[in-house]
């Protein structure tokens, strides 16, 4: 899957098509996030696997409002300094809903919050804290940023006990300086997966993401698979990335689903417990499954 770095057509190949939404469970999820006043990832990062999530009955929300302290190249969340604003009902908020959606299963993300001194760690913990409380028979993925790389605020979340705790590498070591906020980092984003799993439970399940379609090769594909494998990371997905409007990064490339399949080999092969790979796969699809293959190959 080697790649040029021309920029890819505007003309969205066939196999990308997002279906309208349907079903009763489409209209449920929006009035019960609108009535608990909840950001989601799916409205904020414009993803194409909102219909078919919210039709299913799930979403990933979003913690520490809908403004991103960061400003990535591919991301199309608002880049907004809150000033050290945060809602301290949010966690309550958020519980409330859970208990009230009925999940088995439900994943929180952040905006990146550089302008708090834990970037948001207190918040995070407090929300998983609370759905345990309220729905403890809930399982709960915990998506983080990089906090920064501050060890105390990555012991804050860990000490809630998220069942999985998920950070996104987004690209290979090369590209991920012009794509990634200049506060973010290759070797950051590894250590805080690989402190996530040394400071964590024994059985602490860890996850990461990988956009395809922004130039890189097979062999940093690899590359990167293996360093992940080395931070202890258990579950990966893989996806096509889209941009969100001309002021983001183009597409290089869109690999075709065949070409997702044999990196999905690829990655099993070097000892993920679990992997999602496909056009539209993004970070938290098909949440549970990915996470319950992780729990069935520890005990096989």
């Amino acid at each position: 899957m080697a790649s040029s770095q021309t920029v890819a057509p505007r003309t969205l190949p066939d196999w990308i098509r997002v279906r309208p939404p349907s079903g009763p469970a489409y209209p449920e999820v929006r009035s019960l996030l609108a009535a608990h006043r909840l950001g989601t990832v799916c409205q904020e990062a414009r993803c194409p696997n909102l219909p078919e999530c919210w039709s299913a009955g799930t979403a990933t929300l979003m913690l520490l409002g809908t403004d991103c302290t960061r400003r990535c190249a591919f991301c199309a969340v608002n880049t907004h300094w809150p000033r050290g604003q945060v809602d301290d009902t949010e966690p309550a908020r958020v519980a409330d809903a859970v208990r009230a959606w009925g999940l088995r299963y439900v994943v929180l993300t952040q905006v990146c919050r550089d302008d708090l001194d834990d970037g948001g760690a207190a918040v995070l913990a407090s929300t998983v804290r609370s759905i345990r409380s309220r729905s403890p028979g809930t399982l709960v993925e915990l998506l983080i940023g990089d906090l920064a790389g501050r060890e105390d605020s990555l012991r804050t979340v860990i000490a809630s006990e998220p069942d999985v705790l998920a950070h996104n590498l987004e690209t290979v070591r090369r590209l991920s300086p012009s794509i990634r906020d200049h506060r973010a980092a290759y070797d950051q984003s590894l250590s805080v997966l690989d402190q996530s799993k040394r400071l964590g439970r024994p059985a602490q399940v860890t996850k990461s993401s990988i956009m395809l379609g922004l130039g890189e090769t097979d062999e940093e594909l690899r590359g990167a698979f293996r360093d992940l494998r080395a931070a202890g990371v258990d579950l990966l997905t893989l996806g096509q990335y889209l941009r969100p409007s001309a002021l983001h990064t183009p597409v290089v490339r869109y690999p075709t689903p065949e070409e997702f399949a044999t990196l999905r080999q690829l990655a099993v092969s070097e000892g993920f417990s679990g992997v999602e790979s496909g056009p539209l796969v993004r970070s938290s699809y098909r949440a549970e499954e990915l996470y319950r293959s992780a729990v069935g190959a520890r005990k096989a």
